[in-house]
């Protein structure tokens, strides 16, 4: 290692290499980033690990990857230690793994917690980053990696009054440790996305009555999940080893991948069993597994479109509802398939009534609840399941300033840019763990790749006495092609998501754009390998 990466100062602040986040990214960089020996330490704005986990403990919280699927591959020990309990794990069970991953590996030596980075410096004579903290402390580093997360920035609906509601409030990505007690009370629940569903389904169960304001009806799907017997994890643990190499195989790192027919390929009767199939298997099988032109032919999209809209009216009694219920604006699987426990069915019990948000906007939350343009609602509670600043917005909550002064929100006016979203051109030695137009799909798949490849570059810059790489503008030029090349056909562009960069409560956010990687994940895989092998080709080192 060069003398610039080993150097040791006396100042407690001064590190080799910082990470911001301590989720499934940033602890597993931690744990790569000691093995090259480099001196790390980990910003935390938590009190605690976990990153989605920590921050996301609505009622109903779970993942929709299979939990095999979901967790770390990297140790052996690790897999044989944990059970899972289930086959899609709640949020304490995921929580509880990833503080069983950071006391096994003794990671909280290197993270500091309640540290909140509000700005990363970059200071080309000295060839490090200074990052800044809300509580005022500074910290240099050589290296400055990112592990925010791409749905980790929480954000509120616009809505006047907010502020003036006497009852109790809470957005789902930001729930508090302790718990909320529904029984009994009036509660409202804003948004039908995936948080929303999941929390509708439990706060239904208790709630004396529950109100959903449903501005988007999402295309949702059953999740059939089920628990997990010590026989079944002891039989699940003999194939780790075929589970993740299918995760390596598929589309997006998930179990499922799509079917090799085009939905008019078989007859009627056939393609109708195959749905079928789909319907009531576990998981995404019904998105990601369906027949591979769903997404991209118009009629095979109207075709499960219309098959999962007859799920929805069999299963919704009154069918007023059932049909508020259907999305009219865009396609099954264009937008993300928020999966369900019995969703639809919450809206056939008597404490439950749902309010379209279109026909009757909200105007404003009052002091006893909120005030719609057709009517004045009390509530004990109100939910706010409102999504986050995809993709880009942990990113712009920090005040990245590179080389000349340039900030990452500045050069990022008009849509972001990366080389396999993990390096940027104008920002030396600023890797981005899941930053903008990397695969997504099955996350901790994901993560494990690009915290090799990060880890793989600077064992190569180690080896050969390097201090700093940045992105060539016309790598990124290329990969951004190749990322415009990957989005074309697709149905998904034609709808407002934050797949496509749009949020409602945000402005200049009413505009599609490429905001991910559409391509598939060997393919991204293959993309970033490849610049590897070829030396790091389009990436500057010296």
């Amino acid at each position: 290692m060069s003398a610039a990466l080993t150097e040791r100062s006396t100042a407690t602040d001064t590190f080799d290499a910082i990470v911001i986040g301590a989720g499934m990214s940033g602890l597993y960089q931690l744990i790569r980033l000691r093995e090259l020996g480099l001196r790390a330490r980990v910003l935390e704005a938590g009190t605690g690990v976990g990153g989605t986990w920590y921050w996301n403990r609505y009622p109903g919280c779970r993942f929709d990857s299979e939990s095999y699927s979901y967790g770390y591959s990297f140790d052996r020990d690790l897999l044989k230690e944990w059970n899972w309990t289930e086959h899609f794990a709640p949020q304490p069970e995921t929580e509880r793994y990833l503080n069983l991953v950071a006391d096994k590996y003794d990671l909280r030596r290197d993270i500091i917690f309640g540290a909140r980075v509000t700005a990363a410096t970059w200071n080309d004579a000295r060839g490090t980053w200074t990052v800044e903290c809300e509580d005022g402390s500074r910290h240099v580093s050589r290296f400055l990696i990112t592990a925010v997360g791409v749905l980790s920035t929480p954000t509120m609906p616009t809505f006047p009054g907010i502020e003036e509601f006497r009852g109790q409030s809470f957005h789902t990505g930001l729930w508090p440790k302790e718990p909320v007690d529904f029984a009994g009370k009036r509660v409202a629940v804003i948004g039908t996305g995936a948080s929303g569903v999941q929390t509708i389904q439990e706060v239904a169960k208790t709630a004396a009555q529950l109100t959903v304001f449903q501005r988007t009806p999402n295309w949702c799907a059953p999740l059939h999940n089920g628990t997990i017997s010590a026989e079944e994890m002891a039989e699940i643990r003999t194939r780790y080893d075929e589970i993740f190499c299918r995760c390596q195989e598929t589309v997006s790192c998930f179990l499922h991948t799509p079917d090799p027919r085009n939905t008019f390929d078989v007859g009627a009767e056939e393609r109708e069993a195959f749905l079928e199939t789909l319907y009531a298997g576990r998981g995404f099988g019904i998105w990601v597994g369906n027949f591979k032109d769903m997404l991209t032919d118009r009629a095979a999209n109207e075709e499960i479109s219309r098959f999962v809209a007859k799920k929805i009216r069999q299963r919704v009694k009154d069918p007023k509802v059932a049909e508020l219920l259907i999305p009219k604006n865009h396609g099954f699987g264009t937008r993300r398939v928020p999966l369900e426990t019995r969703y639809y069915e919450v809206y056939n019990q008597p404490n439950v009534m749902l309010v379209d948000s279109r026909a009757t906007p909200i105007e404003r939350i009052t002091a006893g609840g909120l005030r719609t343009t057709e009517a004045a609602y009390e509530f004990d509670i109100i939910v706010y399941a409102t999504g986050f600043d995809a993709l880009r917005g942990a990113f712009d909550r920090i005040e990245f300033r590179g080389r000349d002064g340039v900030t990452l929100k500045e050069k990022w006016r008009d849509g972001a840019t990366s080389l396999v979203g993990m390096l940027q051109d104008g920002f030396p030695n600023l890797l981005t763990l899941l930053g903008p137009h990397t695969a997504l799909g099955n996350i901790p798949r994901s993560i494990e790749f690009n915290v090799d490849w990060v880890t793989d570059l600077l064992r190569h810059m180690r080896r050969h006495g390097l201090t700093r790489m940045e992105a060539t503008p016309e790598a990124v030029a290329r990969w951004m092609d190749h990322v415009m090349d990957t989005a074309r056909g697709q149905l998904a562009l034609e709808v407002d998501s934050w797949m496509t960069g749009v949020n409602i409560n945000l402005a200049g956010r009413q505009t599609r754009i490429v905001a991910r990687y559409m391509g598939t994940a060997p393919a991204y895989r293959a993309w970033a390998n490849e610049i590897a092998g070829r030396g790091y080709e389009g990436v500057t080192l010296r």
